[in-house]
């Protein structure tokens, strides 16, 4: 069977499909580019906040046209949506063959293995969630996409931690952590398929191991800095509340692990993070970041702030403004809030309109642009180190026109940036040797550089390359 898997919503949500598709691998299915070469699409779906679930439900309305056509002869829902509202889907959505919770890799592929059902929804069978082991992540069943040099690697699922906006125990269950052993495995097979960087992915990286008796994040971040190949470990994911200061201390000074914090701190006002049930307030959210920057000169901290939750007043608002100003951080994402079925939450007063909501979205994301611009103008005439992500036919749909009209050689990551959310760098030849070996062909291909920064664009960077190792 040739299959095709649509990847939405998280990194996690995409580990997840690479285990999907390992084990259709080594059940001797094949893997395909596009849906249109596939005889079975697995939709991966998301069910994070309202506009996820939309893509999702639309992406499987879309398969579901090629299913009834007769382009497909097998569709499943996997992925969150899926584990949450399995028979939902199958009821709106009769194409669907089967909806399938997380980690139901044996359903999964039992169902490609026959014919066409009439729809069963596995994850609705399951009445237990927060049970769910985590044996379906073993690094020898997962696939490796060479393509790139970084790999997310799952440490943990779940979460126990109650944010009343939040429905992710829900539908990941409780927090549950991977053995350091089966991690590091799995770490090292991402080391011998070319990946120079990890990106440790949970639903709180500060919390590993805290269901085994105690937290372990220290001893797993030891153990993965053994491994060859591995330049750069990256953490996301860390709770204001439990940032210790002992991890600080590592990450500031890690060998292979960034100083890169990334903290979601979802508000600064004392009575919003009270309402969304965030478990820390303003005064310890301070001494973290004071702490931080007392620890580490090159540290790069990144959040997330949720505006137009129910209740957020003008002052509420103005106060995150003047905080976010005030601490300009070096990357910061702004979502309006999304009212979800199951969240406590929901059922809050004071619901703010959703154009107002997004005039606050707007006016946050317009100060971090204006931060980010001015913190990237600084950086002209330094060099950078630099991971190559993509190079050639695989960049000409993302490579800009730069201001001086070089042609982009590649695109990548300074140690700053995560894939995807934060910025890119846009390598260029050194402006007097255009014809030099870096621009004749010289194989950047997941390589890391040395970079001059040389000039902007948006919020990115160019930069010329000095040396590639």
């Amino acid at each position: 069977m040739k299959f095709y898997i649509e990847r939405l919503g998280c990194p996690k949500n995409d580990v997840d499909a690479d285990y999907i598709a390992g084990r259709l691998l080594n059940e001797g299915h094949q893997q395909v580019a596009t849906a249109e070469q596939a005889n079975a699409v697995i939709v991966n779906t998301c069910g994070f906040i309202l506009p996820a679930k939309q893509e999702s439900i639309g992406e499987l309305l879309r398969f579901g046209e090629m299913r009834k056509d007769g382009q497909l002869s097998h569709l499943i829902a996997a992925g969150c949506l899926s584990q949450r509202h399995g028979t939902d889907l199958l009821e709106g959505i009769p194409e669907i063959d089967l909806a399938c919770g997380l980690g139901e890799l044996d359903a999964l592929a039992k169902a490609l293995s026959q014919s066409p059902s009439n729809g069963t929804a596995v994850s609705s069978k399951r009445s237990a969630v927060d049970t769910r082991k985590l044996s379906y992540l073993a690094g020898e069943r997962r696939y490796i996409d060479t393509s790139l040099p970084y790999a997310y690697l799952k440490i943990s699922d779940g979460c126990d931690r109650k944010c009343s906006y939040c429905v992710i125990p829900k539908m990941r269950g409780s927090f549950r952590s991977r053995p350091i052993d089966d991690i590091v495995a799995e770490a090292a097979q991402l080391a011998e398929a070319g990946k120079k960087e990890l990106i440790l992915v949970s639903q709180e990286a500060t919390l590993y191991g805290c269901d085994t008796g105690k937290t372990q994040i220290l001893e797993l971040l030891a153990e993965l800095e053994k491994l060859q190949g591995i330049e750069w470990i990256r953490l996301l994911y860390l709770h204001p509340q439990a940032l210790r200061s002992d991890l600080i201390d590592y990450l500031s000074n890690g060998s292979k692990v960034l100083p890169y914090y990334d903290l979601p701190l979802q508000h600064i006002s004392n009575d919003m993070l009270s309402r969304m049930r965030r478990q820390v307030r303003r005064p310890k959210i301070e001494q973290v970041l004071a702490e931080i920057k007392q620890k580490s000169d090159n540290a790069i901290i990144r959040t997330t702030f949720i505006v137009g939750f129910p209740g957020e007043t003008n002052d509420d608002f103005g106060e995150l403004m003047d905080f976010a100003s005030e601490f300009e951080f070096d990357r910061m994402g702004a979502f309006a809030y999304s009212k979800e079925d199951g969240s406590s939450s929901a059922l809050m007063p004071d619901q703010i309109p959703e154009e107002l909501k997004q005039e606050r979205v707007e006016a946050l994301n317009e100060l971090q642009s204006t931060i980010a611009e001015s913190k990237n103008a600084q950086l002209i005439g330094r060099s950078e180190t630099v991971l190559i992500d993509v190079v050639g036919e695989n960049m000409e749909l993302d490579a800009p026109t730069v201001p001086d009209g070089r042609e982009v050689l590649a695109i990548g990551r300074t140690k700053g940036d995560c894939p995807d959310i934060d910025q890119l760098v846009y390598l260029v030849a050194e402006e007097s040797t255009k014809e030099s070996d870096v621009a004749t062909g010289q194989d950047l291909q997941n390589g890391i550089c040395q970079a001059r920064v040389c000039d902007t664009v948006g919020v990115d960077l160019v930069a010329e390359i000095v040396s590639v190792s």
